[in-house]
């Protein structure tokens, strides 16, 4: 009843069952795909390219039939969109309180989306612009629902704009780059734009394996590096140093649900050091906020800001109190093996999906074969599932 208040069924699956319009499709499926914040992270773009970006580019394909080739194109253009989009914003951008993920990632859904509608170079130009309109997310709202619907509302808004611009409505010329358009309003020193066609960005995308904020995962990997030397009762105390971009994001010092401890390095590194599953997404409950034993060990850990490090980077000291100290640094940009990779991929998917991970799989392995050979409309009947 609720869905169709809102346009009724259409041509496009929703995640866990049901039909709708693109539109709501991509909102949907934007909002449930960042839910556990465990989906991936691009440093340039500073945000979340596959939340934002894939459930646009899949409703569009799946309405028009498109093969899992032009799916997986027009993902790529859009997410390369919103990589060089996210440079030019920058950190002041992310610094003064934007979620990338919903700016940048809604410009670069509207290109995935633009191309599946075969939208040709003038309508493509009137997208952007009315996605200029209408590109928001805020990172006030982390720790909260309103975190992934910031992803689900990028997706929307890719969908909408490349749909009203194939209708004929009319924008600014340039509503990102001309005059009060989205980048002199939205950044204070916006970096260079990345042009060319040869110096892609998107290889450098990077995947979570803890279902918590990307900012944690270097100390967290590093902490799991030296855990089995620690028993978490000898703890003195815990030095994180970090990144000082991340003490806005994910320094909740006492946070107060599930959602907020995916925000604290506190917490993780108690959690961590404690031996549980950082990568499990129903781990992270208001219960858990109210654990007494990381409630003491994070009195124990304090975190600062180091400018030395760069945003994939991590390190610290471990202080027992009989003295000792253990030191522990990460870095996320180091590559992972391909094999590595993929199996972690995997586990990750059965951590979240369970028994349906296994079509998923798969249906993966089909598209390595033959991608020409899998239709956006069979992605669509598998997530309905």
């Amino acid at each position: 009843m609720r869905r169709r208040s809102r346009g009724g069924d259409g041509p496009a699956s929703l995640f866990g069952g049901g039909m709708a319009p693109a539109r709501m499709a991509a909102l949907v499926n934007g909002t449930t795909s960042h839910a556990l914040d465990y989906d991936d992270t691009h440093f340039d773009h500073v945000g979340h390219l596959s939340v934002g970006l894939y459930p646009a580019a899949l409703a569009v394909a799946e309405a028009r039939d498109a093969s899992v080739l032009e799916l997986s194109a027009a993902f790529l253009v859009g997410a390369e969109s919103a990589i060089r989009l996210g440079r030019v914003l920058g950190a002041a951008h992310y610094n003064r309180g934007f979620h990338q993920t919903a700016t940048a990632g809604a410009f670069g859904a509207t290109v995935a989306a633009g191309r599946l509608a075969g939208l040709d170079d003038a309508q493509m130009r009137v997208a952007l612009g009315l996605c200029a309109t209408r590109a928001s997310g805020l990172k006030s709202q982390f720790g909260t629902m309103g975190k992934p619907l910031n992803a689900g509302i990028a997706a929307s808004n890719g969908v909408e704009a490349a749909q009203l611009a194939a209708l004929g409505l009319s924008s600014a010329d340039d509503g990102i780059f001309g005059q009060q358009g989205f980048v002199e309003t939205h950044t204070d020193a916006p970096g260079a734009f990345l042009g060319g066609l040869t110096d892609f960005r998107f290889m450098d995308n990077r995947y979570k394996f803890h279902a918590c904020c990307h900012g944690l995962h270097a100390m967290i990997e590093g902490l799991r590096d030296i855990a089995g030397q620690v028993d978490p009762s000898q703890v003195a105390r815990l030095h994180v140093r970090t990144n000082p971009r991340w003490l806005r994001v994910c320094d909740l010092k006492a946070p107060r649900t599930g959602l907020e401890v995916k925000f604290s390095y506190a917490w993780l590194a108690g959690m961590v050091l404690g031996g549980m599953e950082t990568g499990e997404g129903g781990l992270y409950t208001d219960a858990l906020a109210a654990d007494p034993a990381l409630a003491a060990f994070a009195r124990k850990v304090e975190v600062t800001g180091d400018a030395a490090l760069g945003d994939q980077q991590g390190a610290g000291t471990l202080v027992l109190r009989d003295g000792t100290r253990i030191d522990y640094s990460h870095d996320l940009a180091a590559p992972v093996p391909p094999g590595e990779l993929m199996l972690r991929v995997a586990a990750k998917a059965r951590t979240v999906l369970g028994a349906r991970a296994t079509p998923v799989l798969k249906m993966a392995e089909r598209i390595d074969h033959d991608p020409r050979g899998v239709s956006a409309r069979e992605i669509g009947a598998l997530i309905r599932a």
